[in-house]
């Protein structure tokens, strides 16, 4: 055998590596595709629950008041199991304290498959948080974000006060501090009624990261798909005031 011979039956023994990258790009690039496809042609679980950033909201806000007013609707949950089983397209995500005390989906007086709601403590975007977000925005269609604060925040509270201290908590909560802090640090400087400003200073901030999450969220955003909102939950009333808005 020649050895050019030799040669291009050493090149066609298997793909290249390379090869096998774009072949396996490609393959995923249809299985997406044809993930895309079903999707779009697929009825909505809740075809209630499509609609624009300003409806949604709208929507939100109109939940918080039947529940302040102690006017809730029934949510039967019996009649939707068949359709939330095969898929779901809630109207707005909510990014929520883990504070006991708040409860989005009573807040908003909202059914199940309505709202996408992550919760962590001192409702700030970490980065799981940002990727959670960004699923319901790309795959689920969610035309609408709301981050969530509450007054007597008790994370929010720490912060103050390991900052003031100097001395960081135990275990991991100074993971909790340090994303809280900015918002913590910028009260403490103008002073007067601290803690109720970082709470307020904290759900701007995270309305401002969420908003220029690259490169999903931010996109969305500027093309008038999604809308995302800041609001204070009032513990004493149960009602929701708006605070921010991109």
């Amino acid at each position: 055998m020649c050895d050019r011979c030799s040669q291009d039956r050493f090149n066609q023994v298997g793909p290249s590596r390379r090869s096998a990258m774009l072949l396996a790009a490609s393959a995923l690039s249809v299985a997406f595709a044809g993930h895309a496809f079903a999707k779009d042609n697929k009825p909505p679980p809740k075809p209630q629950n499509v609609l624009s950033p300003d409806a949604a909201l709208k929507r939100l806000m109109q939940g918080n008041a039947r529940y302040v007013e102690g006017v809730t609707r029934r949510h039967d949950f019996g009649h939707e199991r068949e359709a939330l089983a095969g898929g779901q397209n809630p109207f707005a995500a909510v990014l929520s304290c883990a504070d006991s005390r708040i409860a989005p989906e009573y807040a908003f007086d909202t059914g199940r498959g309505d709202l996408f709601v992550c919760r962590v403590a001192g409702n700030f975007a970490g980065a799981e948080t940002i990727a959670s977000m960004e699923y319901a925005v790309a795959v689920l269609n969610t035309p609408l974000i709301l981050v969530l604060g509450h007054d007597a925040c008790g994370a929010i509270d720490a912060t103050l006060k390991a900052i003031k201290d100097d001395k960081p908590p135990p275990g991991h909560i100074p993971s909790l501090v340090d994303a809280i802090a900015p918002a913590a640090k910028a009260a403490m400087q103008q002073g007067g009624q601290v803690l109720d400003k970082a709470i307020r200073q904290n759900v701007i901030d995270n309305v401002a990261k969420l908003k220029s999450a690259a490169p999903i969220l931010d996109a969305a955003v500027e093309q008038g798909k999604l809308k995302i909102s800041g609001g204070i939950y009032r513990l004493r009333t149960g009602t929701v005031e708006l605070i921010a808005q991109a």
